[in-house]
């Protein structure tokens, strides 16, 4: 017999390339003794990355879903991991240094043993600090190695970058195949290019299974020397998902290598809890299409954890270009046509970005650049019009140094739009700022919390977080939950027009729209926007969350500022990116229409600025 090959269950991963939310932590908690009796898994992923964003996103305290979910599996010596996302630690933008410092130290004492460091450029210089914070909070640093598809991310290359993460430090390398476009062969020399340099080190393999590689991939990894593999299960395994424990298993079974046996009584008993918690609300976010494997998947490269958003997201995007054809007098798109027009833009504009592997946050930033031109080229504008500052900073290297060089059609944008390429350590652009968030806990009277776990959660997700103390958050989703709830079961022609929701024990009564519908009222009582002045109205340039500032750094707006041409005014939250809101003249603000947090259409009206 083979040497032993050892089992993940990626539980939070599997939620997240599903759809766009997680159990709840009382969920968690009754599936855990289950996941454990099946006796196959000697790791189980329990957050991370943006698992525990998603609990302040419905009203839940992530810190208390972390300490009670990780718990069960100490007590029956299974490790647990996370999700990391090294200068970005847990969110789609970057981290200060002592936010990032603080993170590991929290995440240690909570129960997670082991993080999963990657950075989507691949650059070093933002995953070794983490490999040193993680050491210093207790906890076993694993650096990943994202692995894509281009003319850049070679054997050799992947090789090199192991080397250079083992010498830094790491206790441990993922090839983390987020995509699934891994090719099988390359795969295997990875690894034994690895286990050549570093015969002991241990090496987990993570994919996914849409594009179809992933089998093929597991076995050679496995005969190349891996010695852990992460895997799925059903209802949430393929798909834009993971390859099914069954599976895996007796494939490596039957190749010769020594793996456990499952308790096939506990898997059907966790298959049948996943599935409740399908029917309670989860799978109301839950795409029909991301249950499919897909080989369209190949082309674009996109990762199987984005899907289960995108599909969710793409919804509003279609019914905002649909509504706006249908203004204009051209036939509506289907979701299949702008999928397929996405995909093929996704492939257009990656290497003009310069190869970053399509991995959070840049795989979010490179769809959103090709959704914008695609909803642009529709309505007859020109590519590369709308440009979040968060694309533009990865362009121009404030997130790390891309893998290629950058289009110069991007270069002359830059330099025209006075943007400057930058080569510093990323780092320096985020200075600390822990002593700001403490001193707003302190004014709003918050708890920092036990072992400052509420500070780094404001720190980590400062709009989620406030929004969450203020009963917003889930209010919103209770809404959101609710108009799904209905336009799935009720019948057709018999939808409610209205629900009450409970939040912090008040009741709010929800008007709800259908199709172009506008509501007539927002789920949470808000200060009514200040009466508008004489001027022009500033539209929004998409539909998303309207915001004043997108971090504390930022001072806000008011009635009365004057403003130049080109000005930021405010932003769009659309697709985990801040679109910018700028001023197309000189003036000064008369009105600002909206609040800060409020979902607004394309098209409303946000500002008014008189010349």
């Amino acid at each position: 017999m083979k040497r032993e090959v050892k089992f993940s269950l990626v539980f939070r991963d599997m939620w997240q390339s599903a759809g766009k939310y997680q159990p709840r932590v009382d969920q968690l908690v009754k599936v855990a003794p289950a996941i454990i009796k099946m006796g196959c898994f000697d790791r189980v992923e329990t957050n991370g990355g943006g698992f525990e964003q998603v609990n302040l996103l419905y009203g839940e305290n992530p810190n208390k879903s972390v300490r009670e979910w990780t718990k069960p599996f100490h007590e029956a010596g299974i490790q647990t991991h996370m999700l990391d996302r090294a200068l970005n630690g847990l969110r789609m933008s970057p981290c200060p240094t002592d936010v990032r410092k603080l993170f590991y130290k929290v995440k240690k004492i909570q129960g997670t043993d082991i993080t999963r460091i990657f950075c989507g450029l691949n650059d070093p210089r933002n995953v070794i600090p983490s490999i040193q914070y993680a050491h210093e909070g207790g906890m076993i640093a694993q650096a990943s190695l994202c692995i894509t598809y281009s003319p850049i991310h070679t054997v050799e290359y992947y090789v090199n970058l192991a080397k250079t993460f083992i010498d830094a430090g790491a206790d441990e390398i993922c090839l983390k195949d987020m995509a699934g476009i891994g090719r099988p062969v390359s795969l295997g020399e990875i690894v034994k290019g690895i286990k050549a340099y570093k015969e002991d080190i241990i090496i987990q393999y993570h994919s996914h299974a849409g594009p179809g590689f992933n089998m093929a991939s597991i076995l050679e990894v496995a005969e190349a020397g891996c010695d852990y593999i992460d895997t799925g299960m059903s209802p949430l395994s393929w798909g834009t998902g993971h390859a099914d424990i069954i599976a895996v298993q007796e494939m490596l079974k039957d190749a010769g290598f020594k793996v456990k046996d499952i308790n096939m009584e506990a898997y059907m008993e966790v298959r049948t809890m996943i599935q409740e918690m399908c029917d309670d609300f989860l799978g109301y976010y839950i795409p029909e299409l991301n249950h499919l494997n897909n080989s369209l998947l190949v082309k674009p490269g996109l990762p199987g954890g984005m899907m289960g958003s995108l599909m969710t997201d793409l919804e509003d995007n279609l019914k905002s270009l649909n509504k706006w054809k249908v203004k204009n007098n051209q036939p509506e798109l289907t979701t299949d046509q702008l999928l397929v027009k996405l995909f093929d833009e996704v492939a257009y504009v990656w290497p003009k970005v310069g190869y970053p592997c399509l991995v959070t946050p840049f795989s979010q930033y490179v769809k959103n650049l090709a959704l914008m031109n695609v909803i642009q080229m529709e309505k007859g504008k020109a590519r590369w019009s709308m440009i979040a500052d968060n694309i533009w900073d990865m362009i121009l290297g404030k997130s790390g140094q891309l893998p290629g060089p950058v289009a110069q059609e991007l270069i002359d944008m830059a330099k025209a739009e006075g943007r400057e390429f930058e080569t510093n350590d990323p780092q320096s652009y985020y200075p600390d700022k822990l002593d700001e968030f403490r001193k707003e806990m302190q004014e709003n009277g918050w708890e920092l919390g036990e072992d400052d776990e509420e500070l780094f959660e404001l720190a980590m997700h400062p709009e989620q977080y406030r929004a969450y103390k203020s009963g917003k958050a889930k209010a919103d989703f209770e809404k959101d939950l609710a108009d799904r709830k209905a336009k799935k079961n009720a019948p057709k022609g018999d939808l409610p027009k209205s629900v009450k929701v409970s939040v912090n024990g008040a009741t709010y009564e929800v008007n709800i729209a259908y199709g172009n519908e506008a509501p007539a009222a927002t789920a949470a009582p808000a200060a009514a926007a200040a009466p508008a002045g004489e001027g022009v109205d500033v539209l929004a340039p998409l539909e998303g969350k309207f915001y004043l500032v997108k971090d504390n750094s930022e001072t806000a707006k008011k009635v009365g500022d004057a403003v130049k041409a080109g000005d930021t005014l405010g932003y769009i939250e659309a697709m985990k990116t801040f679109n910018a809101i700028r001023a197309d003249f000189d003036g000064v603000i008369t009105g600002i229409l909206a609040n800060s947090g409020d979902s607004v259409e394309e098209d409303d009206p946000i500002f008014k600025i008189a010349k």
